[in-house]
Order: structure tokens, then sequence, then C-alpha cells
């Protein structure tokens, strides 16, 4: 299975369409997570005609989003659950935020965004995950997003490029 993971596009503020080196892996792709700060429900139909999308909302999002949408989602991909929440809030750093949302879920992968920074680690067994951005890497060298492939195990990489066209 292969899952494309994203967040923090906030389209169209920081682009008007998805950069083509994404959209060459939605092409191909059984999911697509995004970990919230859409910023607007158009992108949501988009992504929906590639796979089936599974999104959470971050602070950027609107109502139309959140009411459609839950702040905090673990879903269920083969043998694994994996927790998805965007991260904003107060107090911790992100990535412990993200982490907290999940303390009593059995989770084996937490995807997480709002900072705009890849992060790809384990923690106490579990894969800690932040794509970054195909849309605004702030001061990120270059744009990104994930990828997951999930089989027997899960496997989580990072998909670098500097140009957002």
């Amino acid at each position: 299975m292969k899952v494309v993971v994203i967040s923090d596009t906030h389209m169209p503020k920081k682009a008007k369409r998805l950069p083509s080196r994404l959209l060459g892996d939605l092409g191909d792709c059984d999911l697509i997570i995004h970990a919230g700060d859409w910023q607007t429900i158009e992108l949501f139909h988009e992504l929906k005609q590639y796979a089936p999308v599974i999104g959470v909302t971050g602070n950027a999002d609107g109502p139309e989003l959140k009411s459609l949408l839950n702040s905090k989602e673990v879903l269920r991909a083969g043998n694994f659950q994996i927790g998805i929440v965007h991260g904003h809030g107060t107090g911790k750093t992100t990535e412990r935020r993200a982490m907290a949302a999940f303390a009593d879920d059995d989770v084996d992968c937490i995807i997480y965004g709002h900072s705009h920074i890849p992060v790809l680690k384990e923690i106490d067994g579990a894969i800690i995950f932040n794509p970054g951005s195909p849309t605004d890497k702030r001061r990120q060298k270059e744009f990104s997003y994930g990828i997951l492939t999930i089989g027997e195990k899960i496997k989580a990489e990072h998909i670098f490029f500097e140009d957002k066209q």
C-alpha cells in the first residue's frame, strides 16, 4: 500500500496548484493523508480525485473544513494503527504535542504537521513523521512531502524537491 502524506499546503495562499512532483506520486497512490492547514475545502475535493483522503484540521483551517474533518484521527492501514494530528497548540514543542495527542492510543506511527519541518524518527517503537510542506518550505532548504509504504512493516520516507511548480 502506497500512502502519500502531506501537510501545510496553505492553498491557494502559498500555491495555486499542487507541485508536479507531488502529482506524480498522487497518480498511483492507494491513500492520501493530510495533516492539516489545507486552508480551503477545494483541495480536499481535488485530492479525492486521486485516492481516498483522510485528513485533520489545522490552525489555519476554517469552519467549512472543521465541519467535515476532525482535529485528530486514528486509522488502520494494513496491520498498523496510524495517528494523525496537526500539532498546533501551546506549551511543549509541536512534536511533543503530537505525541501527547496519542498518549492513550496504541499507534505504530504518528503523523503531524504545523512546523513545516520534515521529521522522521522512531520513539518508543512508533514512527514519528512530519512530511514538511510541498508548497510552503519556510526556512527549509527544499519543499517536501512523505510516502508511507505499508506491507509487513511501515516504511516512511521524505520526497524533497526544489521547485514547487
